[in-house]
């Protein structure tokens, strides 16, 4: 079992989400979930689509969460990372990076800066086989973000599971769509994973869409008890 001591980046999407479970599944003791809140949707480094339901997330796993927000201006937006990392007392970072080496350099220099080792548990792994482990896991996604050629809007809300994992194929094959969504294409949402002691329930959403992409927006949400999802319905 290990010592040390981790905080792990979190925006309540699949990446994070898996790069967390393994954190977990090793015997990390994760003191804190750590979540950058963009002041613009653009930003370079970090997740925008519904990052308040980060909270939820965090409430979800129970791990406190610690979240600072940022520019999301290039480059300056690091120095809001280093910041908040450098208040906490952890020996590690883990985030979810799977493919970008832009994302990995600049949290590999923020920790070096900081002292800090970066773990990235997914780093280099097949995008098709990540996709498999989040359904053989049973953690339940959805598409909450889509911004690429060949999706529309009835991509939103719509879960991860083999037909899905089907079409993001052939949108690889046609468009050169990303099939994890790394380049940005799409982003998710996590309701429910094995290490969740509760499930984030959408309550109220509304598609926002704007011309060739949008997103869907969490209005309104809440926390389930796990036994108590069998049976529940909205009064």
């Amino acid at each position: 079992m290990s010592t040390l001591h981790v905080v792990a980046l979190v925006t309540g999407g699949k990446d994070s989400a898996l790069a967390l479970y393994r954190a977990l599944k090793k015997g990390f003791q994760v003191k804190y979930l750590a979540t950058m809140l963009p002041e613009r949707a653009d930003s370079w480094m970090f997740h925008y689509p519904n990052i308040h339901i980060a909270d939820f997330f965090a409430e979800a796993v129970g791990i406190p969460l610690v979240k600072a927000e940022t520019s999301g201006v290039k480059e300056a937006e690091l120095e809001d990372l280093k910041r908040l990392l450098a208040k906490l007392e952890v020996d590690v970072v883990v985030s979810g990076g799977i493919s970008s080496k832009y994302q990995k350099e600049r949290i590999d220099r923020v920790c070096k800066e900081l002292g800090l080792n970066h773990i990235a548990p997914l780093w280099q792994e097949r995008p098709l086989k990540l996709l498999k482990e989040i359904i053989e896991l049973k953690m339940e996604t959805i598409i909450v973000g889509v911004y690429a050629h060949g999706f529309d809007q009835t991509w939103l809300g719509r879960k991860i599971d083999e037909t899905t994992i089907s079409d993001l194929t052939d949108l690889n094959k046609k468009f050169g769509v990303s099939l994890v969504g790394e380049g940005g294409e799409y982003e998710t949402l996590v309701l429910d994973a094995p290490f969740f002691k509760k499930r984030i329930k959408p309550v109220e959403t509304q598609k926002i869409w704007q011309g060739t992409s949008g997103y869907l927006l969490i209005k309104r949400a809440v926390l389930e008890n796990k036994k108590e999802k069998k049976g529940r319905k909205e009064g």
